[in-house]
């Protein structure tokens, strides 16, 4: 490997690192912010609003303007409905019934269901040190789940096949960037046309299902909640998004493993969630796992 693709490496990884503390800080600010009953399309309209607003002036500081070709409306509206608009409302759905801290293992199913499509559509391909991370970072995954103390009433089961919707959606979504790029965008644009489809499609759905919200003035923490979190997302999907373009939808989804680790810790101290020794246990193992998982162009020259 030459120093040039060793760099592109780490920084691939330091990516991949950030993005997971990120992202793991966000769970515990979504529990939060469906915690008074705020409705699912209602939170992720105004979730919509903020992305908006963050990208659309990262996108006037930069002059880059919105691309509105038919390649960029196309992937606008398949990444809405895969990566926005269905998983952020199941995950609002079911972090109002559920732990932050389960939401934050079950984000952790993405890679697994990212692989078989991603062979199925010759996006990806196996090796043994492939497959040995996703094996860890599954085993981590049962550590957790499989305890019959994992979820603090068992009738929190009910959620948990809804809570998976999301990561089967975000699996699909992360498969077709890597499959077909960015349509010529780059990552802010992308996302800024994205978010804004999304705003335009939440509107009749919250009409159709009753699920409209005002946003209080002065905003509680709640709605502060909300504001944080969502500004987060913006800046933290386009790095995703530009990630999972260079480096393979599998990869990418490595991060979810980072989410778990952090959505735990952040639990803990912001929630005040309580965990038994198998999750310290399980977040060593989903790293070991991470860091046997290559990026996809690095992988032709080392295995």
């Amino acid at each position: 490997m030459s120093a040039g693709e060793n760099k592109q490496r780490w920084l691939y990884v330091a990516m991949l690192v950030g993005l997971g503390l990120g992202w793991g800080c966000t769970q515990p600010l979504g529990k939060i912010a469906a915690s008074t009953g705020h409705p699912p399309f209602g939170l992720l309209f105004w979730q919509s609003v903020v992305c908006v607003v963050v990208l659309g002036l990262l996108t006037v500081v930069r002059g880059t303007g919105l691309p509105l070709h038919r390649k960029a409306l196309r992937f606008y509206v398949v990444v809405a409905i895969l990566g926005t608009l269905i998983p952020n409302y199941t995950f609002y759905f079911s972090i109002a019934h559920l732990p932050s801290g389960i939401m934050s293992i079950i984000i952790s199913t993405i890679p697994m269901i990212a692989l078989p499509i991603g062979l199925v559509l010759g996006t990806e391909r196996v090796s043994a040190r492939r497959l040995l991370g996703l094996g860890l970072g599954l085993s981590g995954v049962l550590m957790i789940v499989l305890p019959s103390t994992s979820l603090p009433d068992r009738a929190m089961l009910a959620f948990l096949p809804i809570a998976l919707i999301g990561p089967l959606f975000y699996a699909v979504e992360n498969t077709y960037v890597a499959r077909t790029g960015l349509a010529g965008m780059d990552p802010l644009q992308a996302m800024f046309g994205t978010q804004i489809v999304a705003l335009i499609l939440c509107i009749p759905a919250m009409g159709a299902t009753g699920e409209w919200m005002m946003l209080p003035l002065p905003p509680g923490r709640p709605e502060y909640a909300l504001i944080l979190t969502s500004a987060m997302h913006a800046l933290l999907y386009a790095s995703f998004v530009w990630l999972a373009s260079k480096t393979g939808a599998v990869f990418a989804s490595q991060s979810s493993y980072i989410v778990t680790a952090m959505g735990m810790v952040m639990a803990m101290l912001v929630l005040g969630e309580r965990f038994s020794p198998w999750v310290f246990a399980a977040a060593a193992v989903m790293l070991c796992g991470l860091a046997l998982v290559k990026p996809k162009a690095m992988e032709a020259t080392e295995f």
